[in-house]
Parts: C-alpha cells; sequence; structure tokens
C-alpha cells in the first residue's frame, strides 16, 4: 500500500514538473528573447526544448550582430560580423558587402589619380562591376587622347627624372602621369611630358602651369 502511494506520488512530482517546464517553455517562446530563452535554460538545462532554446538564441544573436552591422555600414562592422558570427545565416552577404566596400575604396584611390597604370591595376584586381567599367572607359579617353604638356627637356636623364618627380608631386591630378621620353636619335633630350589628354584638357593644364610661371607648351603626341 505505501510502495503505491509514492509511486502516486512521484507521479504526481514529475507530471507537476513536466507541467512546469512546458509552461516556462511557453513563456519563454512567447517573449521570443534571449534572456527568456536563457532563463529557461538555466532553470531546465536537460529539458526537451533544451536545444531548440540554444537554437533560438543563436539566431536571436545572428540577427543583433547583423542588425548592427547593417546601421554602422562599414567595412569594420562586417568584418567584426563575421569575426563573431562566422556561420552565421547572412555570412555569404557579410563577405558581399565587405567586398563591395572595398571595390568603392579601391576606385575613389584610382578617381583620384586616374593615370593609365592606375586604372590598368584598379581593372586587374577588378574585373567585374560598374566602377570597373567607368575605368575601361576612362581608360579608352586617357589612350585616345593625342596630346600631351610638354614640361621640359635635359640632355640629362637624372635631370629629367627629378623634374618628372617633382611636377608629378605638385601637379599630378592637372597632369595625371607625368613622365620621361627617352632620347631618341637624332633627338638628345630627355623631354618631361604629361599623359595623354584632349587638346582641351592640355590647355587647361598648361594653363594653370602658367599662372604660377611654369613652362609649358601643348604638344601633339
Amino acid at each position: 500500500m505505501n510502495i503505491l502511494r509514492g509511486m502516486a506520488i512521484l507521479t504526481v512530482v514529475v507530471l507537476l514538473a513536466c507541467s512546469s517546464s512546458e509552461s516556462d517553455w511557453k513563456k519563454a517562446d512567447a517573449q521570443g528573447t534571449v534572456a527568456a530563452y536563457q532563463a529557461f535554460l538555466k532553470d531546465h538545462p536537460n529539458n526537451a526544448h533544451a536545444d531548440q532554446a540554444r537554437d533560438r538564441i543563436h539566431a536571436l544573436e545572428d540577427e543583433q550582430a547583423w542588425a548592427d552591422a547593417q546601421k554602422t555600414n562599414t567595412l569594420e562592422s562586417f568584418q567584426t560580423y563575421l569575426q563573431n558570427q562566422p556561420k552565421g545565416v547572412h555570412s555569404a552577404e557579410a563577405h558581399d558587402r565587405i567586398a563591395t566596400l572595398e571595390r568603392s575604396a579601391a576606385w575613389k584611390l584610382a578617381q583620384a589619380n586616374a593615370t593609365p597604370t592606375v586604372l590598368q591595376e584598379f581593372l586587374q584586381k577588378y574585373p567585374q562591376g560598374t566602377e570597373a567599367d567607368q575605368a575601361r572607359a576612362q581608360l579608352q579617353t586617357l589612350k585616345a587622347g593625342e596630346y600631351r604638356v610638354e614640361l621640359a627637356s635635359f640632355r640629362s636623364k637624372h635631370e629629367a627624372e627629378t623634374v618628372r618627380a617633382r611636377m608629378q608631386a605638385r601637379y599630378g591630378k592637372e597632369l595625371r602621369e607625368v613622365t620621361v621620353v627617352p632620347a631618341t636619335p637624332p633627338d638628345k633630350l630627355h623631354r618631361v611630358e604629361s599623359a595623354p589628354m584632349t587638346l582641351d584638357d592640355a590647355k587647361s593644364a598648361c594653363a594653370k602651369l602658367k599662372k604660377e610661371h611654369r613652362h609649358c607648351e601643348v604638344v601633339k603626341s
């Protein structure tokens, strides 16, 4: 009789425990927050819903991390997301965002010094995308240029290179890529010239240099 009574009491205790844990799960699931699921796991670490609670926590943390990355919208924020959520739902999109931001930053740098060399280097690294199309168009325009700004001429190649470096540093934006055209017989002079450009651009660049009392001449390539 005592055994039956003990079994009955145990059954009641088990049913009450199950009822309590199920009620706690429904309450946590209704709240749907990280804190609620963590509280459930603390009280019921071995419950049948424990794995489900952990999955919910991971999903919520992943979504919050992604929302934070999108809000900041920087290279660093998306890299942080990948570091904290390497297997996150948005990992592929984060990689895409990083690639887009890196390409955009590289294009801004290329535009700041849009010489044929710089544009070609950009295209080698980023052959696809809107920026690549713009780079090709700009490169084609530069290559189609028939005029240069001649800045100086020297018998000494060393002197020509010295002036080239100085003019590139000071007037690189207007002259683009300043180069030294080596002397070829019968000409014995090394000529310092701008990159190829249109006639209007060459005249504009030379006019600016002349305002600063710099010698220059527009020549046909």
